[in-house]
């Protein structure tokens, strides 16, 4: 079940590296972490150990305010087989160079470099992601792409590129980890862990990470469904409603009794919805100003565009910066 990249120990127990930078998602971590445990209960034998590490040796706070205490600050002497960054709330906002000096030290070292969630977006400013494959969660993805043009950023749950490893995070954590514990202790185990937390289906590395445009909508309907994906597709340059039906291969009143029927709102609104969204995200996870911002989702000046999102979310743009900044909300 090896690889090159990812060899079994034998039968000493694997020591893991578990780098909490504050506002991690404790659903990520837990995600990870358990799975190695469960595989020593399971096995009956310490098949890994792992140690915390956070920035300055201090507490590590978790996005809910949950704290770990850990057992190692960055620059410590550590030696580790793989070494987990976990990072949430907003990992754009991360900027400490004694730590990105030491992932380079540690990948140098020969230890595979794993990032979940925000921790791809850590690994990439430390420069250990370029020019190699990799993920991170959706909500992360349009500011990684802008600040790594070099990474190829892919949509599955977790990517292996020799030894550096990436994962959306939330509920995928376990889904790499039980993936990791199969690559160095054989199948039966992997689905044994599985079992252990109530996991009928293994969700393979390129799996989604969001569920369909149906499943979001709550929209069954075809017509309207290609319409949609056309809508969030083209949210920089809006298309018209000619063009939506032309899509969907209807007429337009077809269309809008469609989506009245499927989404309870008109084509425009539901539309202006989908813009709207897409502006939530990138005010919360990049540096975008409200200019570019605005252009980016179709709107023709800021004044337009405060007006819209304040109208739909009840709450001006600039709140989101407020929130961007405590990390609120995020994965």
């Amino acid at each position: 079940m090896m690889n090159d990249d990812m060899m079994a120990y034998g039968t000493a127990p694997r020591t893991l590296g578990l780098l909490l930078v504050n506002q991690f998602a404790l659903m990520a971590y837990a995600s990870v972490v358990e799975a190695y445990r469960a595989a020593n209960a399971l096995s009956g034998r310490t098949l890994y150990r792992w140690s915390h590490v956070s920035v300055d040796g201090g507490p590590c706070q978790a996005s809910n305010g949950a704290t770990i205490l850990p057992d190692l600050a960055v620059g410590d002497p550590f030696a580790c087989d793989a070494l987990f960054v976990f990072a949430g709330g907003d990992p754009t906002l991360f900027d400490d160079a004694d730590t990105f000096g030491w992932l380079r030290q540690m990948a140098a070292r020969g230890a595979v470099m794993i990032g979940v969630s925000g921790g791809a977006y850590v690994l990439a400013r430390a420069g250990l992601l370029e020019n190699r494959r990799a993920t991170v969660h959706w909500e992360y993805r349009e500011a990684f792409v802008e600040a790594f043009p070099s990474t190829i950023c892919e949509p599955g749950l977790f990517v292996f590129d020799g030894r550096r490893v990436t994962c959306a995070g939330g509920m995928a954590g376990m889904d790499l980890a039980i993936e990791l514990i199969e690559r160095d202790h054989g199948h039966a185990l992997a689905v044994a862990v599985s079992d252990w937390f109530i996991r009928p289906e293994a969700r393979l590395a390129d799996r989604p990470q969001r569920q369909s445009l149906s499943e979001r909508y709550g929209v069954s309907n075809q017509r309207v469904l290609r319409a949609l994906a056309e809508m969030e597709g083209r949210i920089e340059e809006p298309v018209s409603r000619q063009r939506l039906a032309a899509v969907a291969g209807v007429g337009i009143r077809q269309l809008e009794r469609l989506f009245r029927a499927e989404t309870g709102n008109g084509l425009r609104e539901t539309y202006l919805r989908v813009r709207l969204a897409h502006a939530e995200r990138l005010l919360r996870n990049t540096g975008l100003n409200m200019t570019a911002i605005a252009f980016a989702c179709g709107f023709a000046n800021t004044s337009h565009f405060s007006r819209s999102y304040r109208q739909h979310f009840g709450r001006p743009p600039s709140h989101e910066r407020v929130r961007r900044q405590t990390g609120a909300g995020k994965p």
